[in-house]
């Protein structure tokens, strides 16, 4: 099969067609022996629950995640 139909095809057709064949059958494909990930620390603080529905409601107005939104205010307020 080439790789252009792979691409095409949906998450359940894709599962089926595995189920019969191997990923090794295309004569490119390389097995991934060594995988390196930088992982981020993160550090979780309690909020005032109050204070995080305040949060949530101004998130949502800026369409934009919690997280992202005290990320950056945070970030302005240390600098």
């Amino acid at each position: 099969m080439r790789k252009s139909k792979l691409k095409s095809m949906t998450i359940a057709e894709a599962s089926d067609y595995f189920d019969d064949h191997d990923i090794f059958e295309f004569e490119d494909t390389k097995e991934v022996t060594d995988m390196k990930f930088k992982l981020q620390k993160k550090k979780y603080i309690g909020v005032n629950m109050q204070l995080f529905k305040k949060i949530r409601n101004k998130a949502k107005k800026l369409h934009t995640s919690e997280e992202t939104l005290i990320q950056k205010w945070l970030q302005e307020k240390v600098r």
